[in-house]
């Protein structure tokens, strides 16, 4: 299994540190997020290098029509899987979004959660990597056992 950004997984791919040649499935997670932030060119690169046999998956909350346009492009007779909103979150996992009207509320709201409700393992995601570290510290600051992940660590 390769997990990685598009980015990541092209660089590996034109270092030849990932041989693609016995690949059978690629998935892309949050596929309109990536395609539609830019991603576009590395994407068509990552699938120049793949078997033509692979099996494509694309997961993604929403798929703009021009996504799934683009999309046609590497899958093959695609099936389509549509899970009701209230189908969503499985059972046992809470998500939570919480609307906030300054950036600078987030840390103390976060806090906030921790301090009132029993967490035993929690995934926060951030939009930059930058944010990752900066997280990370804050909450190690506060005595939260905490690793970190993204495209540089």
């Amino acid at each position: 299994m390769v997990v990685g950004t598009p980015g990541r997984i092209k660089d590996l791919i034109d270092k030849k540190a990932l041989r693609t040649d016995f690949l059978k499935i690629v998935v892309l997670d949050e596929a309109d997020e990536m395609l539609g932030r830019g991603f576009v060119d590395e994407i068509r690169e990552i699938f120049e290098n793949l078997p033509a046999d692979i099996q494509v998956c694309l997961f993604s909350a929403t798929m703009p029509p021009e996504i799934v346009e683009m999309t046609e492009k590497f899958m093959k007779d695609p099936v389509k899987i549509l899970v009701k909103n209230q189908q969503l979150t499985l059972e046992g996992i809470k998500q939570f979004y919480i609307s906030l009207q300054e950036d600078s509320q987030k840390f103390g709201t976060l806090l906030q959660l921790y301090k009132n409700m029993t967490i035993a393992q929690c995934i926060v995601f951030t939009n930059r990597k930058e944010r990752v570290k900066e997280l990370a510290d804050k909450l190690a600051e506060h005595k939260f056992v905490v690793s970190c992940i993204s495209g540089d660590m």
